[in-house]
């Protein structure tokens, strides 16, 4: 896949890792806008503090990114901070362009201090190997328990012209609303400026990547970046409605390879919550369902035990009455007014044989909604997670 206009990317194997590539690299040659939004977590990763404070330095500039895999170096004190901005010196000297239009970003193992001295070593052989087809090579760079790599597309029009979107992700575990252990990165030859693409990506992430769950876990390096080179020429002050639609579907789609790439997953339930009282309640009782361990080890065995939802939505704190509360799978309605309804068990379990599990819940309190994707739980996820980091 080629790139939009005005970005090349590269991915190697730096040596953090034993056997797969670890390092890589996209360049905006002349620059870019930027915006990005990244973890809520307390415990702040060294390279989201540095490139968190860099994008306020440059009111959102950047030329270079650079991402590792196989460390995360998340609560590595001064030590891991100091590697962060040897890592980004020598890629700012290599690129001759400020430390602070150089964007940083790591994932892998807590705890563990950046080997930056492999890093720095292979910048040179990643930035000869960049290529405006070389997002895939990329995409295999930054993966960790990932099965395989992630990348969508989406073309807009903008100012009367035909532009494109790219984007590229990360993520298996740790993945839950309010962001998680994923990376995205996403470039646009669009000309906005920098909070025009704020806004619109934080649009885009909140139906998106803070709509999804593997297992309730954030991470200290969750960081979704956009850029636009400006290569489309399209006046400033162009209406950005095509543009928010293309930027949301590039957003879903990795959101969606994301979740279906859940650690161990076979399937996922799109949970809608509608007719509650707000958003707030609708995305209590979501993500109430969508994180209980007993739902999603029914849905990894194909069970419409729909009793384990409504434990869930039970000790979710969203307001409802329970005699108002319905539920679907699919087609087929599983409770009517807080009570089991007259169906086929055999066709209940149709649905829930899918590899995409549609289910409904209505509250019956109100006009707000919210959709979740939750991937299930399976043996994979324990046999993933236990043999981590040996």
């Amino acid at each position: 896949m080629k790139l939009p206009k005005g970005f090349l990317a590269s991915g190697i194997r730096a040596g953090i890792r034993k056997k797969r590539p670890d390092l890589g690299l996209i360049v905006a040659p002349e620059g870019a806008n930027a915006a990005a939004v990244f973890t809520k977590n307390r415990f702040l990763a060294a390279p989201v503090t540095l490139s968190k404070n860099a994008l306020k330095k440059t009111g959102g500039r950047v030329k270079a990114v650079v991402v590792n895999a196989g460390c995360a170096n998340a609560v590595t004190g001064k030590p891991g901070n100091d590697a962060a901005k040897r890592v980004r010196s020598r890629a700012a000297e290599l690129l001759t362009c400020p430390a602070d239009e150089v964007f940083i970003a790591s994932t892998g193992v807590i705890g563990v201090v950046l080997p930056d001295q492999k890093v720095r070593e292979a910048l040179p052989d990643s930035i000869a190997r960049l290529s405006t087809s070389g997002i895939d090579a990329f995409s295999h760079a930054i993966l960790t328990t990932d099965v395989g790599p992630k990348i969508a597309q989406a073309t807009f029009t903008l100012g009367g012209k035909r532009g494109r979107i790219v984007g590229v992700a990360k993520g298996a575990g740790m993945i839950h609303p309010n962001m998680a252990t994923m990376l995205g990165f996403v470039m646009t030859d669009a000309a906005l400026d920098s909070a025009t693409l704020q806004k619109a990506l934080r649009t885009s992430v909140d139906q998106s990547f803070n709509a999804i769950t593997v297992d309730g876990d954030t991470s200290t390096n969750d960081t979704v970046l956009v850029m636009a080179s400006g290569k489309l020429g399209n006046a400033p002050r162009s209406d950005t409605t095509d543009f928010q639609r293309a930027l949301d579907a590039v957003c879903r789609d990795l959101a969606w390879l994301i979740v279906r790439d859940g650690e161990g997953a076979t399937r996922v339930m799109e949970l809608e919550v509608r007719g509650a009282k707000s958003e707030r309640d609708a995305r209590l009782a979501a993500h109430a369902i969508g994180t209980s361990p007993l739902v999603k080890t029914a849905l990894h065995g194909g069970d419409p035990n729909w009793g384990r939802m409504l434990a869930a939505l039970g000790r979710s704190g969203a307001r409802f009455n329970v005699k108002r509360v319905s539920l679907w799978a699919g087609r087929v309605q599983l409770v009517k007014d807080g009570a089991p309804a007259v169906y086929q068990e055999k066709e209940a379990a149709k649905v829930f044989a899918r590899e995409r599990v549609p289910i409904v819940l209505d509250l019956g309190a109100g006009n707000a909604r919210t959709i979740i994707l939750a991937s299930d739980f399976g043996h994979d996820y324990i046999s993933l997670n236990t043999d981590y980091r040996s």
